[in-house]
């Protein structure tokens, strides 16, 4: 459920709205808009006791929340959601009329290789590093990440070319160590119905990127943004990474169709994956493309310097030349649509 305060209602007015709400046992976010401010009201469904609410100063109505994802529903903000990676950073935003390059390898190999590929990507037009130091891999002998040492790379790499960082936690006791060397943490498609992960990760205040896992539906992509949202971290992008269909000929079958229907239902920035959506670097370049012409507020690509020798996912990565390309072509499609990259 949301109360709808009216234009121009006082701090004092949300303030009292928000006391009675509390007695009512629910949970209130707050989310001021540019025109109004909605108060959403998080808990058992308590309607009929919540209408009370509706004759306090300064409310125009309230209204239920139909969808079972409350916080992360177009019903309850209707501005669409703008996220800096780098707080007080308005060029590093994911969201609004700009869409966003993030850009890296798989991995972080050694210090000069994180180095040399954050300034290729910072050249050809990317406003965030992402790299992985805490790797899940499906083999437990596989190279998994270079772990603290790693994470210190990204952040002399972000020192350097002023890239917000965006790196993987795998678990929960990996979450201070990202959230003091990175910008945005990234919650993998294997961990996206982690519910103790997700809940650990809201009560922090950066920025998440959040994964579809590999069969998730909508409903439990949103849900799972949720459980973050609900323990009060409100900076959520969606991430569409591809999932796992009967194709053979691609690694994962990338659905564009979900972005335009994400931005139909929930505020939330979305963000699309072309390199694990595809697996095949080849692929990459179209379907990056269409995902701006079908309305993705940001692209995540894996590039590294030298693919063929990449410690993990060479196969999707594209090298930093084919990278510029990619973005020069995305502006022309962006500006097709009235946006820019």
């Amino acid at each position: 459920m949301i109360v709808v305060m009216k234009p121009g209602s006082t701090p004092n007015e949300v303030a009292h709205v928000v006391a009675l709400v509390k007695e009512l046992g629910l949970k209130e976010h707050v989310i001021v808009g540019e025109e109004r401010t909605v108060i959403a009201c998080v808990g058992n469904e308590r309607f009929k006791e919540l209408q009370r609410v509706e004759t306090s100063p300064g409310v125009e109505k309230v209204v239920p929340i139909l969808a079972p994802y409350k916080m992360a529903s177009a019903e309850s903000k209707k501005e669409r959601s703008r996220i800096e990676l780098i707080t007080g950073r308005p060029e590093t935003s994911i969201g609004g009329r700009r869409v966003g390059i993030i850009a890296g390898p798989c991995s972080v190999e050694s210090r000069a290789q994180i180095l040399e590929v954050a300034h290729a990507v910072k050249e050809a037009g990317a406003i965030g590093l992402r790299g992985g130091a805490f790797k899940p891999r499906t083999s437990p002998y596989a190279f998994q990440g270079m772990g603290i040492e790693g994470l210190k790379h990204l952040a002399e790499a972000r020192e350097q070319t002023g890239l917000a960082i965006v790196t993987e936690v795998m678990s929960i006791d990996q979450i201070d160590a990202v959230c003091e060397y990175a910008d945005v943490m990234q919650i993998g498609a294997r961990n996206m119905q982690n519910y103790n992960l997700l809940s650990a990760v809201g009560e922090k205040r950066k920025p998440v990127l959040l994964k579809r896992g590999l069969s998730a539906t909508l409903e439990e992509f949103l849900l799972a943004a949720e459980y973050i949202m609900a323990r009060g971290n409100e900076k959520v992008m969606l991430c569409e990474r591809g999932i796992r269909t009967f194709e053979e000929y691609v690694r994962n079958t990338l659905p564009l169709a979900v972005v335009p229907e994400l931005q139909r239902v929930s505020h939330l920035p979305v963000v699309v994956d072309p390199s694990h959506g595809t697996g095949k670097s080849h692929l990459v370049p179209a379907m990056s493309r269409a995902a701006v012409a079908a309305g993705a507020d940001g692209l995540i690509i894996e590039s590294h310097e030298d693919p063929e020798h990449a410690l993990t996912d060479g196969a999707q990565s594209v090298t930093p030349e084919v990278l510029a390309r990619i973005v020069r072509e995305c502006r022309r499609v962006a500006e097709a649509i009235d946006r820019e990259v």
